[in-house]
């Protein structure tokens, strides 16, 4: 069995879980998130707790579980607290702002570019160069940040662009004569 789907995923207080057949709805405080259940695993719930078991013994049932242990977790975690990542931009005269639904981003193009923001995500620009993402579903956040960090990739001669506050971009010396 997947050692990670031998941890058992515990759900707090005020997080109402509902199956449907193979379709499984988390409901919480931040939101609702729902996700399909391969017929490869199968799910225990005692109470609170939830267990990921294999159906059978081949080892694609067993990494199914183990990932769908994992991304059960995400979804409790994402309904309670929720994630958010953090972007940085490096430039001058490079700024962001949030107008609406819309997030304008000055990225030293000729023109400047407008991201929609999607529904589920929150985007807040706590000043000209950070953009913090928010939302309980962990993969459309990373989906949302690497989306906004395409429009100007960080650099490597000297840094410029959109890149994540934790990235280090390790800068090229420049071409001598």
């Amino acid at each position: 069995m997947s050692r990670v789907a031998k941890n058992p995923v515990n759900l707090p207080s005020g997080v109402t879980l509902a199956r449907n057949g193979a379709d499984l709805t988390i409901k919480g405080p931040k939101g609702e998130l729902a996700h399909r259940i391969h017929e490869l695993v199968g799910i225990e719930q005692e109470g609170n707790v939830m267990r990921f078991t294999p159906a059978d013994a081949s080892s694609f049932a067993n990494a199914l579980s183990g990932t769908t242990r994992a991304l059960v977790q995400n979804m409790v975690t994402g309904v309670t607290k929720g994630f958010e990542r953090k972007l940085t931009i490096v430039g001058v005269g490079y700024r962001a702002a949030v107008q609406g639904r819309k997030l304008n981003l000055t990225l030293g193009f000729s023109h400047p570019v407008a991201y929609d923001i999607p529904q589920g995500i929150t985007i807040e620009t706590p000043s000209q160069t950070e953009i913090v993402i928010k939302g309980a579903d962990k993969q459309r956040v990373g989906q949302v940040a690497a989306e906004v960090r395409s429009y100007r990739p960080p650099e490597p001669y000297k840094g410029k662009g959109v890149r994540y506050s934790d990235e280090v971009v390790v800068k090229k010396e420049a071409k001598k004569k």
